[in-house]
């Protein structure tokens, strides 16, 4: 089985690997530039990280 393109889902080119192209690794560039790409954060409570340190 071959990898496929994240992007556009074609088989993947050693060169460019993971992607398919040139292009492709622009348009996942840019995506990461942007800001369309955001790994999740959980927030917390103020006050939960405030009692960690009453010692």
């Amino acid at each position: 089985m071959t990898a496929k393109c994240p992007i556009c889902r074609k088989p993947a080119v050693a060169e460019y690997r993971p992607f398919c192209s040139r292009r492709c690794a622009d348009v996942d560039l840019q995506k990461w530039l942007t800001g369309s790409y955001a790994v999740p954060a959980v927030e917390s409570d103020e006050g939960a990280q405030d009692d960690d340190f009453d010692e």
